[in-house]
């Protein structure tokens, strides 16, 4: 009876500080497309404004070339991203400028070769080339 009670209030309690923590940091915000929400974190504020200067401003948001087009799998990107984040900017364990993860990048090169299929099937043999090695200032960091 009494280890029910206190698995009851561990679990009630990592429950109520989760939910906290979520509405706290605004975490709704993040489920959606508005690149503002990118931003919550100061950390982003380079990359927000860089990308709003950006030739992909008008065309594309940060889900488009950061997380797979849709479903599941979108969502699984957006929460991975959404702990490690939230954990690297809680415990200050991150270095800056902000770098994309391995993982990350190949979620955007997938993303530039979708939207620009047509272009990378005129070029021939392209599956060893990166899009991200060479167009590294596309989308948010511009080039001075």
């Amino acid at each position: 009876m009494i280890a029910g009670v206190v698995t009851a209030t561990v679990i009630g309690a990592a429950t109520g500080l989760a939910l906290f923590t979520f509405v706290y940091a605004g975490g709704a915000s993040y489920l959606g497309n508005d690149p503002a929400a990118c931003a919550n974190c100061h950390v982003m504020d380079e990359h927000y404004n860089a990308w709003r200067k950006s030739s992909h401003h008008a065309v594309a948001v940060c889900n488009d070339c950061h997380a797979p087009p849709g479903g599941l799998s979108k969502y699984w990107v957006k929460a991975v991203n959404g702990y490690n984040h939230s954990r690297a900017f809680t415990t200050g364990n991150f270095v800056e400028p902000i770098r994309i993860t391995s993982r990350n990048r190949e979620v955007t090169e997938a993303q530039c070769r979708r939207c620009h299929q047509d272009l990378v099937a005129t070029m021939g043999h392209v599956a060893d080339l990166s899009c991200i090695r060479c167009h590294d200032s596309v989308g948010h960091r511009v080039r001075e």
